[in-house]
């Protein structure tokens, strides 16, 4: 089963920075494909601005239930904050639409399974939800992430994955910012996970994390630093590094194999020239395999817009998206893991988190110096 040749109808939901700055230019992209119709906000002034940037034809709504009874789209792209992510998601799948969703999908493995319930099933034309991870977009991690994976640069032995970043107290200052019931955790929820999924993406399944976390700057529930150790079924160690009190801004990825050593260093986006190849002593005189490290077909940056070309064409197809079901859930599974083995001073194991875990339920789960207290003095 295929979707009709004409352009997929879509829709925004929530028109704050991320819709004009990322969603807006994705869908102009590809504007042969999909034609925005509607867009969702509560504000309705935040709503009146966007509908303006994006030119005419698109319905505004206050409410996401009315517009998918009105304007019927294809695709929901979903730019609101994270707190709403699991019922909205859920709300626009039992409406028939897909959904392309900012990261975090949501904001735990419980949620994560509520929404994979909502899905059409494995090997259906959907619809699916998909979580935007850009950064394993693009023509640079295409061409690293299909070296590593032949083999061509060696076995991958030792890794760095690395997202420090610098944000102040008026960042914090946003309401919904800095809490567990409201974004999920610090940056290793909102901020470094785009680079461990890149990680993941790269050196695939993980099976034990140890990890620590600390407030060492601001006023927040969630931690504002973490730092972890990663071993991986092929036998990969690794390093990741999450912060957001690093005045020298950087997002990093190397990974050293036995013919080279792949290095991706950007901040908030990358392209070909971002990666660097180096080759270990006994492969540097093979021009010709090296030159091949350096050199991929095309050019093609990591954004919004790579990531919306393959779900478009997963709708057509009638297939599951990239960014989605197993795949999706590894890294957010990855997440918890790092913020249990945190919490408690343990290795985790990946596949043990499952629902009897209170890590299942909250990123916190329920530990007593990190959990929110209630208004009875415990935690929640």
């Amino acid at each position: 089963m295929t979707r009709p040749r004409g352009p997929l109808r879509a829709a925004v939901v929530g028109t704050g920075a991320i819709a004009h700055g990322s969603h807006l230019p994705a869908l102009a992209d590809h504007a042969g494909e999909v034609q925005l119709v509607a867009a969702v906000d509560v504000n309705t002034a935040q709503l009146d601005a966007f509908r303006a940037a994006a030119g005419d034809g698109v319905d505004g709504f206050t409410r996401l239930d009315e517009m998918l009874a009105t304007a019927r789209p294809d695709l929901v792209l979903l730019g609101s904050p994270p707190a709403f992510h699991r019922d909205q998601t859920v709300e626009a799948l039992r409406a028939g639409a897909w959904v392309l969703c900012e990261k975090p999908l949501c904001l735990s493995l419980a949620e994560y399974d509520a929404i994979a319930a909502a899905e059409g099933p494995d090997g259906s034309p959907g619809p699916y939800a998909s979580v935007i991870f850009q950064h394993r977009y693009g023509s640079g991690a295409a061409h690293a992430r299909e070296l590593l994976t032949t083999g061509r640069l060696g076995t991958p032995l030792v890794a760095h994955c690395q997202t420090t970043w610098f944000r102040d107290s008026a960042y914090y200052a946003v309401p919904w910012r800095g809490r567990w019931a409201t974004e999920g955790g610090g940056p290793a929820m909102g901020h470094g996970i785009h680079q461990m999924d890149l990680l993941l993406h790269l050196l695939g399944d993980w099976t034990e994390i140890r990890a620590m976390a600390g407030r060492l700057v601001h006023a927040v529930e969630s931690e504002d630093v973490s730092t972890a150790l990663v071993r991986f079924a092929n036998g990969t160690m690794a390093t990741v590094v999450n912060s957001v009190v690093s005045p020298h801004e950087v997002s990093r990825i190397r990974i050293d194999c036995s013919d080279a050593t792949v290095e991706l260093t950007h901040l908030y986006g990358h392209s070909n020239d971002d990666w660097v190849y180096t080759p270990a002593p006994h492969a540097a005189a093979h021009e010709r395999r090296v030159e091949a490290w350096r050199t991929p077909a095309a050019d093609r940056p990591s954004s919004h817009s790579a990531q919306l070309e393959g779900v478009l064409a997963a709708m057509r197809a009638g297939t599951r998206p990239p960014g989605s079901g197993r795949d999706a859930r590894r890294t957010l599974e990855f997440v918890a893991a790092l913020y249990k083995a945190a919490f408690t001073g343990m290795p985790v194991r990946a596949g043990e988190i499952t629902s009897d875990d209170p890590y299942y339920n909250a990123m916190h789960g329920g530990h007593p110096a990190w959990a929110p207290a209630d208004t009875a003095g415990g935690h929640r």
